[in-house]
């Protein structure tokens, strides 16, 4: 897999038509829950993509600390279905957290994790923080790395 990171104003329509398609796919059909994706938080992103054949099959975004928490952040990590068994979210997640670095100069980052997903986000070295709460109808946890 191939990755690129690029703010908004770099991506091209086919790039942000295929991250939102992705990220519609993923959470709002597969996990059968009606939000609203774009929240108007793209523009001030870092988009990481993750490709294989030209296709984006993996996606996060990063912010800078206080655009979305006090703490830069990794949000909408996903990658796509018939990807998922390759190690992609592994990939797509140390991707992230190497752009925040580069791109933020920070070390400190909050998520808010399907709780489902703790293990696989202790394993990039994030611990949980607070009490389980519902976003958008599923649970999710606080966690933070640092």
């Amino acid at each position: 897999m191939e990755i690129e990171v690029k703010n908004f104003e770099e991506l091209n329509t086919n790039e942000l038509y295929s991250l939102l398609r992705l990220r519609s796919e993923v959470f709002v059909l597969e996990q059968d829950c009606v939000y609203q994706d774009i929240d108007g938080k793209d523009q001030r992103a870092l988009h990481v993509m993750g490709r294989e054949d030209g296709k984006i099959i993996a996606y996060a975004r990063c912010f800078r600390e206080g655009d979305y928490f006090d703490q830069s952040s990794i949000g909408r990590v996903v990658v796509r279905d018939n990807y998922r068994k390759l190690g992609y979210g592994h990939k797509i997640t140390d991707a992230a957290i190497k752009a925040i670095r580069e791109y933020y100069k920070a070390d400190k980052i909050k998520i808010s994790a399907q709780t489902y997903l703790v293990t696989f986000y202790e394993s990039h070295g994030f611990k949980t923080i607070g009490d389980r709460y519902s976003e958008d109808g599923i649970p999710h946890i606080a966690m933070i790395r640092a």
